[in-house]
C-alpha cells in the first residue's frame, strides 16, 4: 500500500466520521471514531503515539504525542478549532521530520463543510 493509498483511505474515513458525527465535538471523540473507522477499513492504527525527540545525541524526556499513525507511515493530526493556525501545520511537519516520515494529514472537524479547506496534506522533504 502506498502513502497515496493510505491518505485516500484516511480522507474517506474523515468524510464518513464527519458525516455521522458533525462538527463541534472534542478532538478525542474524533480520534476514537477515526481509529475505529480506519481499523474497520483494515488499516493498522496507533493512537497517541509518543514521538521521540533526539537532541545532540540525547533522547529528551519531554513527551510529544501524535494523534494517529496509520500503517506506520502516515500521521493524522486531528483538530476541532475555529480555524487552523500556522502552528498546526508546523507541528505536523515537525512530527513527520522527527518520525522520519513523508506524509501527514491535518484535519479540522469544527467546520460547516469538511470538504471546504478543512483537510490538508502535509509533506516532509518532497
Amino acid at each position: 500500500m502506498t502513502d497515496n493509498d493510505i491518505t485516500y483511505q484516511v480522507r474517506g474515513a474523515i468524510y464518513d466520521v464527519y458525516k455521522k458525527l458533525g462538527p463541534g465535538l472534542l478532538e478525542s471523540v474524533y480520534e476514537e471514531a477515526m481509529a475505529y473507522e480506519l481499523q474497520k477499513r483494515g488499516l493498522n492504527v496507533k493512537r497517541q503515539l509518543d514521538v521521540p525527540i533526539h537532541y545532540d545525541g540525547h533522547l529528551l524526556k519531554t513527551p510529544l504525542r501524535l494523534d494517529l499513525l496509520v500503517e506506520d507511515r502516515v500521521i493524522v493530526e486531528l483538530k476541532s478549532v475555529k480555524e487552523l493556525q500556522d502552528v498546526f501545520f508546523k507541528q505536523t511537519r515537525t512530527y513527520l521530520k522527527l518520525m522520519d516520515l513523508k506524509v501527514g494529514i491535518l484535519v479540522n472537524f469544527n467546520t460547516d463543510n469538511i470538504l471546504d479547506n478543512s483537510i490538508h496534506r502535509v509533506v516532509n522533504g518532497l
